[in-house]
């Protein structure tokens, strides 16, 4: 039985929405609105995040075992196989539910696991930063939350228009990554991150070109060690890029879909974009 806390709307294909660290359902924006037109769509809380608990024992932080957390996730909502699309940690779960061939198709978004040491650096610095910012009093939280140049200041490291994000979004979110317990196992988890599996089933790679949390020459090193997966370049975009370009990304996630629809079982995607 899975503990997991998500959000269910539309018919369709299944797409299962996953975000990255210290984030929670809410990080897809309006992508979540657009792709529950054609699709039947889950966005989930990982455990420790949102309203999902941390798991419980035998179940833990480490890869093998959020592997074996979604996959129950999707026997326990009745779906086979579904579509999966991950940001940042996600995005790295995402590939590795498309190493064992247990979805349909994979769009990862600014994937962890593809950094070299000043990269690990930046996101590890960056994401101190936020979670030390996220304990300040809450006056001070709401004031910089409320205030468009405060928010700005505040959530330039994930999204290239922090503008265009609510007060009350801004606030949501701060508070979460406050009282995260999976922030701290998670951090040290994402640390040691490393991508060599192979995707099995088509997938898609796609990196904003102002990310400054995992640095946009990550997609170069991305495309390297996965030259046969489709690449695809996000302009104008973070490294949360559900707020900067929803359109975009609804429409690379849809084309990836698209493509798992046309090709065989377990193949693996021989095209770049």
């Amino acid at each position: 039985m899975s503990t997991i806390s998500y959000r269910r709307q539309g018919a369709g294909e299944p797409v299962v929405l996953i975000h990255g660290i210290g984030h929670q359902r809410t990080a897809w924006f309006e992508v979540y609105d657009r792709l529950a037109q054609h699709h039947d769509v889950i966005a989930i809380d990982l455990p420790g995040f949102g309203q999902s608990p941390p798991p419980q024992k035998p179940d833990t932080y480490r890869m093998a075992s959020w592997m074996t957390q979604l996959e129950t996730f999707f026997e326990h909502l009745g779906i086979e196989r579904p579509h999966v699309v991950g940001n940042s940690l996600g995005g790295n779960l995402a590939l590795e539910l498309a190493a064992r061939g247990s979805v349909a198709s994979c769009t990862a978004i600014s994937p962890a696991g593809f950094y070299l040491p000043t990269g690990l650096a930046v996101a590890g610095a960056a994401l101190l930063s936020m979670k030390a910012a996220s304990h300040a009093p809450l006056p001070i939280i709401r004031l910089f939350s409320q205030k468009p140049m405060l928010r700005r200041i505040s959530m330039s490291s994930l999204y290239a228009h922090p503008e265009r994000l609510t007060a009350e979004h801004a606030y949501a979110d701060t508070l979460n990554l406050r009282r995260s317990k999976g922030f701290w196992p998670c951090f040290v988890g994402g640390m040691r991150l490393n991508y060599k599996a192979i995707p099995q089933v088509p997938t898609t790679i796609a990196w904003g070109d102002k990310d400054r949390l995992l640095l946009p020459s990550q997609a170069g090193r991305a495309r390297k060690r996965l030259p046969d997966q489709r690449h695809v370049a996000l302009p104008n975009c973070g490294h949360v890029p559900m707020l900067d370009e929803p359109e975009l990304i609804t429409r690379v996630i849809e084309e990836t879909v698209e493509l798992a629809e046309r090709a065989p079982a377990a193949s693996t995607m021989s095209a770049t974009a």
